[in-house]
This record gives structure tokens, C-alpha cells and sequence, in this order.
């Protein structure tokens, strides 16, 4: 370790502000001194790792290290990146899949296929697989990319199950844009006002009976679990099965007469918006709420965050255990899908709120899904 290394792990703590250090890496990395910012990072890592919690400037530091590093143009910047992370200290779930995302969305795809032969755990590897489709990259026409994604370690990762190419349900993701200095993303909730017309409700209301079972529930709500687990968010996902088969028309009368906790009072004194809409549109809802996060966290990245989408879509379309991809995608394209909101107390009114009904292929199932989140 450098003496300058060492000067700033020591004052660290005391620092009232960071930008200082920050300077620092600027210059450094402008020299072409790559490394020292990964020395640094590595540094900082075993010295306030396990303290990340209550030390903001640590945190800080090493976010501004790793984003610089990703966002600046230069294959050793990507080398140096990986060895950051990929560091004993470091080394973490999250961060594996957050530097994924910020490595996929800076820099091409050939000056990333170093992930596959040098210094980057599996799991960082799996989740780049996955931000570089999103972004439509065609994984296995990247020679070392390809070639990784026949391993043992592949077939039996979870992200296997996804296809290596956008589907059309998926289109083309909003995805965020870093800098070292920060980023952003698009938030996909609110009214709805191109996706379909609204449907009138007035039709009469079939008989229907609940059969929501906690499997199904936990499928359907996979891409919003995050906001429950690590913001302040409430989830209702449910199904129920109509005596007859439902007709397009009948759903808007149908949902404010499910019992639903988030529709409690809609209809009444209370307005409800039912929209038919797309299946991409639920896909884009669903993705940016994985992905991205509620109010208090920022969610699962884009890897995960396609999984979740899909676990979900898979479940309001009542898919089987066990479907490929290609299934799934199919019997999404053969539902009815809806898009609701109201005003009611459920529903927080901030910034995360969404509300999604599918209607089966047979149309003899109905599951909703319902998700809010405040700050």
C-alpha cells in the first residue's frame, strides 16, 4: 500500500466531505493510473468493509471508484474494475450484479469480454450475460461470451432459463444511464395514456370464487418482492376462477367485486381506471419495478430484474411449473392484460404504485397483481 493509499484509508472517517478524494482518482485515472484506483478501492474495502452500514464516506468513495472506472473509455479501466470487485474484501451478490449493469451500459461489448477470461466471479459473469442482452447485444456471437455460456456453471444458473435475445414482449427495456457522478432511469407508473382505450364497466358480475394458493402468490409477485423486503412496500397478488369464461367487457366490473385489500371502496365513492393494455406494457411495468426498486432501495439490476419480470408475467398468465421461456412468452401473448388504478387508501398516491390483471388464454382465470411503496 501506497503512502498516499494509506494517508486517505486514515482520514476517511473524519472527512466531512469526500470530493477531495474523488480529485484524487480524477487525476489519477486521467494519468492512466487505473490501478491506484482499484488499490485504493481494494484499500478501503478491508479496512471499512464491514462497517459499510454507518460509514457513508467509505461508501461513497468506493462507489465513485467503481463508477469511474466503468464509465471512462479504456479496456484497462474495465481490468481494473473487475479486479475491484472481484476482490476478497469486496466481493458481494449485489455488487456483482450492480457492476454488471454499470459495465454493460458504458462499454462494448468486445472490450467486455475479458469478464469471461480474467479476473470476475461466475456470478458477475452470468448477470453481464444479461445486461448485454438487454441492451440487444447477441451474447452468443461474442466469441468469448459464447463459449462461456456452454459451461457446467451456466446450464445450472437460474438466468440459464432466459433467452439469449429480447423477446418481442420485451421490446426495448429502459435501462439506466451512469456516470461517475450519478445516474438515472425512467419510472414507468402513473396513468396510463397510450397503451389501450379504457373499458366501460356496467357488465354484469359472473360468479367467482378465489383460488390463490401461496405459490402462485410468490410467482406473481416475484418482480415487486424487493419493495416489501427492503423499502416500505405492500403486495397483493391473487387468482380466482370465474364459474363461466370472462369476457373482455366483464373485467372492469369484476375486479372492485374480487374483495381485493387495494380496491376496497373503488367503484363507490371512489374512481377506478381499467385499461386493457399490451403484454409488453405489463412487461416494462414489471421489469422497472425488479430492476430499478421501490422508494428505499434500487432493486435488483437488470439481469435479476428480467427474471423477476418474467417470473411474474409467468404467473398472472398461470403458466406451468417448470415452462420454457418460449411457453411462457406464448400463453402471455394469448391473455387479456389490463392495467388499473384508484384512489383509494391502499394505494400510497406517490411515485410506486401499480396495478396489473391478466385474464388466461381460456378465460377461466383471473390473477391480479397490486403493488404500492412510499418514501
Amino acid at each position: 500500500m501506497t503512502e498516499r493509499i494509506q494517508d486517505i484509508v486514515t482520514r476517511l472517517p473524519g472527512l466531512q466531505r469526500v470530493t477531495e478524494v474523488w480529485e484524487v482518482a480524477d487525476r489519477r485515472l486521467a494519468r492512466g493510473d487505473a490501478a491506484f484506483l482499484a488499490d485504493l478501492g481494494i484499500a478501503l474495502a478491508g479496512a471499512y468493509g464491514s462497517d459499510s452500514g454507518r460509514i457513508w464516506q467509505y461508501r461513497s468513495v468506493f462507489d465513485y471508484l467503481l463508477r469511474l472506472l466503468a464509465t471512462t473509455p479504456g479496456p484497462d479501466n474495465v481490468t481494473q474494475a473487475l479486479r475491484l470487485v472481484s476482490s476478497a474484501e469486496a466481493a458481494d451478490g449485489k455488487l456483482d450484479r450492480y457492476t454488471a449493469s454499470l459495465l454493460a451500459s458504458s462499454r462494448p461489448e468486445e472490450e467486455l469480454a475479458v469478464a469471461f477470461s480474467g479476473n470476475a466471479s461466475e456470478e458477475l459473469r452470468a448477470c453481464l450475460v444479461h445486461e448485454l442482452v438487454l441492451r440487444g447485444v447477441r451474447a452468443t456471437e461474442v466469441p468469448g461470451i459464447a463459449r462461456w455460456t456452454t459451461s457446467a456453471y451456466w446450464r445450472g444458473h437460474p438466468l440459464a432459463w432466459l433467452p439469449l435475445a429480447l423477446s418481442d414482449v420485451e421490446g426495448q427495456p429502459d435501462l439506466p444511464s451512469y456516470s461517475a457522478r450519478g445516474s438515472s432511469h425512467s419510472m414507468p407508473y402513473g396513468p396510463e395514456e397510450s397503451c389501450g382505450a379504457a373499458v366501460v364497466s356496467g357488465a354484469r358480475v359472473p360468479s367467482i370464487e378465489e383460488t390463490t394458493t401461496e405459490a402462485a402468490a410468490k410467482n406473481i409477485g416475484a418482480a415487486v418482492a424487493n419493495w416489501a423486503e427492503e423499502s416500505n412496500g405492500r403486495v397483493e397478488a391473487r387468482v380466482f376462477e370465474p364459474a363461466d369464461p370472462l369476457k373482455a367487457e366483464s373485467v372492469p366490473s369484476v375486479l372492485p367485486a374480487l374483495g381485493l385489500k387495494c380496491l376496497k371502496g373503488a367503484g363507490k365513492k371512489t374512481a377506478l381506471s381499467v385499461t386493457a393494455c399490451p403484454p409488453e406494457r405489463a412487461w416494462q411495468v414489471l421489469f422497472a419495478a425488479a430492476s430499478t426498486g421501490g422508494a428505499y432501495n434500487s432493486g435488483v439490476q437488470g439481469a435479476y430484474g428480467r427474471l423477476a419480470a418474467w417470473q411474474s408475467l409467468a404467473g398472472l398468465a398461470g403458466a406451468a411449473e417448470g415452462d420454457s421461456a418460449e411457453a411462457v412468452e406464448a400463453r402471455v401473448h394469448g391473455c387479456l392484460w389490463y392495467v388499473f388504478s384508484a384512489d383509494t387508501e391502499w394505494f400510497e398516491q406517490v411515485a410506486w404504485d401499480i396495478g396489473l390483471a391478466a385474464v388466461s388464454p381460456e378465460r377461466r382465470r383471473l390473477a391480479v397483481l397490486a403493488a404500492t411503496d412510499t418514501d
